[in-house]
């Protein structure tokens, strides 16, 4: 089947949009009515695309500008991806392939390096180009077992932030301190508007404590309880962890000691913590934590790969040459010398083949080039190349974001 597709621009179509994909995701109930002009401080202009049968809306999807954090610290032009979804009537008919194709031609036309996205599904998105490039753990502490060893930092003060001053602080909080880590990204104003709204709609209370002095803030923390119809009686009174921003050791354990200590609270739950988490070195008991899910969390595309490789770091000494096969973007189709002192377009088979997914993947140094070719997704001329491979692209931190979308 083919859509129509098209820019979507009054607030009639976005909010119609916006409700299509919720709908499509079946757990999401309708928007809410929403004041005039809020739906577009929620989403990028330009960016959220329709996809029309017989003039119904039946597909959509959208992104917002951002930039992504590359290892070595350099940033190139992102687009969030998000809002994809296509009424259950419409499904398998073709329709969400239209709206990706289209989307990452208008990503490439922008000149942005990489998209990234937050997968409903697992199955879906890597025959779109986009690999699972970072991953993130949930994890579950126990208070009365949660001691920091003696040797650890007590750290700057950590204050509550009255709800009337939190959206002002935040932001600021964060782009001064956004951390060099691979996968770090920007949250621009449609995110912080759209977490306002989740945060503000829902029932039960909320907080946000920051750490450090009244303006030279470093971090903070976003967290509820949960069950709290049954708190004063419960022996496992549990906070969630919504954002956990603690770019600096400092930050990290001042934020810790903050959440372990508070009264009545005998379990904390952090949604998402990276994959290299200090935090059971932290503990004198580390069994007081306890990992109790790991999520795919990045889902990257590259979309320009010279540029993507040419604006990251490597370690290793050894060059290799990389063929790479993107049947979307046929731009991409080369092969590329890799060494680190820079990137350069060559030509011949290349020592290593990979796809446009496994590139994705292994961009930020998330996985190995030896396991990509063990699931069969990268091909190498001999295994010298693959330990070369590895060498180049290792990471001295696991990549991560620390931010859904």
């Amino acid at each position: 089947m083919t859509a129509e597709l098209r820019v979507l621009e009054t607030e009639d179509d976005l909010i119609a949009a916006l409700n299509v994909f919720r709908t499509a995701m079946v757990g999401f109930p309708p928007l809410p009515d929403l004041p005039p002009g809020q739906i577009t401080a929620l989403l990028d202009p330009g960016r959220t695309v329709g996809a029309f049968v017989d003039g119904q809306l039946v597909g959509t999807t959208d992104a917002v500008t951002s930039t992504l954090t590359l290892p070595g610290g350099a940033t190139v032009g992102h687009a969030a991806v998000t809002h994809i979804g296509v009424l259950p009537s419409f499904t398998r008919r073709g329709i969400a392939t239209e709206l990706v194709r289209d989307q990452l031609r208008d990503i490439a036309a922008r000149g942005e390096a990489v998209a990234s996205l937050r997968a409903s599904e697992a199955t879906i998105y890597e025959r779109y180009g986009y690999g699972v490039a970072s991953s993130a753990q949930t994890v579950e502490v126990q208070t009365a077992r949660a001691a920091l060893r003696p040797g650890v930092a007590t750290g700057a003060p950590v204050r509550l932030l009255a709800a009337a001053e939190v959206w002002d602080i935040l932001p600021g909080i964060y782009d001064a301190n956004r951390p060099s880590r691979a996968g770090t990204i920007d949250r621009p104003a449609p995110w912080w508007q759209g977490v306002r709204m989740r945060t503000e709609a829902a029932s039960g209370a909320w907080y946000v404590a920051v750490y450090g002095e009244p303006g030279s803030e470093s971090g903070f923390v976003r967290y509820r309880p949960t069950d709290t119809g049954k708190w004063f009686l419960s022996d496992q009174r549990t906070i969630v962890v919504e954002d956990f921003f603690a770019p600096t050791v400092d930050a990290h354990v001042g934020l810790l000691r903050f959440l372990f200590e508070l009264d009545l609270v005998d379990r904390v739950t952090f949604w998402m913590l990276p994959m290299d988490s200090p935090l059971p070195w932290l503990l004198v008991d580390r069994r007081a934590m306890k990992v109790t899910a790991v999520h795919d969390e990045t889902w990257l595309r590259v979309v320009d790969v010279r540029a993507a490789l040419a604006a990251r770091s490597y370690l290793g000494a050894e060059p290799v040459t990389i063929a790479v096969n993107d049947p979307l973007l046929l731009d991409n189709s080369a092969t590329y010398a890799v060494a680190a002192g820079g990137v350069e377009v060559t030509g011949g088979r290349g020592r290593l083949r990979i796809g446009i997914a496994g590139l994705g993947a292994v961009l930020l140094g998330g996985v190995t080039w030896r396991n990509l070719v063990a699931a069969g997704l990268a091909a190498a001329e001999d295994p010298a190349a693959v330990d070369a491979a590895d060498r180049l692209f290792a990471v001295s931190e696991a990549p991560y974001a620390g931010t859904f979308f």
